[in-house]
């Protein structure tokens, strides 16, 4: 997420409590620069429309933290949205006494007056908050308003392949790529998995022993795979791996069933896991959706995630146990264990990974979904995941939620979202939300 602008603007009129308004201020800046070092500041209070002008002259900002330190009229926020359309948090202070004698700031008015002048440049999405820089709610929501806009600007230069389509009965994870591309800025390559199948048989043994060695050191007993298995398993490695980089691809959805058992005779499920731990994001069923999601989970915890079904539920513990074939990055297994090698458990075929997932303290349960009229929608749900073995053949994770496991079962089913989610490590509920404001689309916060 670097080459990205984040800009102050400090806006007011010099009629106020200038004392106060400039200790508001330097606090202020001290707190973006402990969010984002490289923060754009101006040398002064912005007291004017001249001084508004010429700080803005030059600058080319990703995201702009607007604050009223003042009381300040809609001519201030409409200079603004005249130069720029990028993401903005209206940031308001509070008022610092009150005794019955003039107002010091007024920065509440000024909000609401910025804010009608938003609404009518047509910017029916932005982020506010209310609050001193001494408020610890307040460093939060503007860090994780700068790290949503960092994702966004990011999501412009991803590219996103679909390797095969969905099976009959998954078409939640179909995408176009005009939708990709207008809602998240994202570009769809798309390939069939027989051009990837046909060049992993093109490749000699030679070619592909550095993907055996790869695999071998991060996985756990991958030796017991039949040999043939296993060199399969590298040339498929190979042609995945070359394919992601002549194209320049950090995230991919896979076809993987009938087509690598019944056409090549080997699982994609290894190859998958191998990539998600080499940084590129990858789901298994085709599920392009699912893909955007594990990058997006990816990028906000710079580790791989977990992607699954959720299998099961234990009202006691008030968990949910979300499970795969076997395409999970090594990263994730529990240490006691590694990344045990075994067989798909359908077909019985390997290499397909099959470990439970380490415990983390702090875990966000995420989807980019898609309403029944088209729109997009977030599930977002924050918890913990547990020290857990292995639930199911496949892969596995405990994850206990800190509301209701239940609740968010019963109301998600009835919600009609899609049955795979990915499971980040830390808690981002609060970046994802301000994405979602930022690209338009609704949360379901369970």
């Amino acid at each position: 997420m670097n080459n990205f602008t984040a800009v102050y603007i400090p806006v007011g009129v010099p009629t106020f409590d200038l004392d106060h308004a400039g200790d508001q201020f330097e606090k202020s800046k001290a707190l973006l620069k402990s969010v984002r070092e490289d923060f754009i500041f101006p040398d002064e209070m912005l007291l004017g429309i001249d001084k508004l002008s010429a700080y803005l002259d030059g600058l080319h900002p990703d995201a702009i933290v607007f604050q009223n330190l003042t009381f300040a009229n809609a001519a201030y926020m409409s200079e603004v949205q005249r130069r720029f359309d990028c993401p903005v948090l209206l940031w308001t202070l509070r008022e610092p006494v009150i005794d019955g004698s003039r107002l010091r700031l007024n920065s509440l008015t000024g909000a609401y007056s910025a804010a009608n002048a938003m609404r009518a440049f047509g910017k029916d999405y932005f982020s506010y908050i209310f609050g001193s820089p001494e408020e610890d709610n307040v460093k939060d929501a503007v860090s994780a308003f700068i790290k949503a806009a960092a994702l966004k600007k990011t999501m412009k230069s991803l590219k996103i392949a679909a390797i095969g389509h969905t099976p009959q009965g998954f078409g939640f994870g179909r995408a176009s790529d005009s939708e990709l591309m207008s809602v998240f800025g994202a570009e769809l390559l798309s390939i069939e998995a027989r051009e990837l199948i046909n060049k992993a048989k093109s490749y000699s043994d030679e070619e592909c022993e550095e993907f055996v060695t790869r695999s071998d050191n991060a996985m756990t007993g991958l030796d017991v795979t039949p040999t043939d298995r296993i060199k399969d398993h590298a040339r498929l490695y190979k042609a995945y791996t070359d394919y992601v980089k002549e194209s320049g691809i950090e995230a991919l959805a896979s076809r993987c069933w009938p087509d690598f058992f019944t056409d090549y005779g080997t699982p994609v499920c290894g190859v998958l896991s191998m990539l998600n731990d080499d940084g590129i994001a990858s789901a298994c069923e085709a599920d392009i959706y699912g893909a955007l999601s594990m990058w997006m989970g990816m990028k906000l915890s710079g580790e791989p995630v977990f992607f699954g079904d959720p299998v099961s539920m234990d009202e006691e513990e008030n968990t949910i146990t979300f499970w795969h074939c076997g395409a999970a990055a090594c990263s994730l297994a529990r240490k006691d264990t590694g990344a045990v090698v075994g067989v798909h458990p359908n077909r019985k075929i390997g290499p397909a990974m099959d470990f439970g997932c380490e415990a983390f303290p702090e875990a966000t349960v995420f989807r980019v979904g898609r309403e029944p009229d088209g729109s997009f929608r977030f599930f977002i749900t924050e918890g913990s995941v547990l020290d857990k073995p292995k639930q199911f053949i496949g892969t596995s994770i405990v994850f206990e939620a800190d509301t209701s496991a239940e609740d968010i079962i019963n109301e998600s089913v009835l919600d009609g979202f899609e049955p795979h989610f990915v499971v980040i490590k830390g808690h981002h509920a609060d970046t994802l939300e301000a994405l979602a404001d930022m690209l338009g689309i609704d949360t379901y916060f369970y």
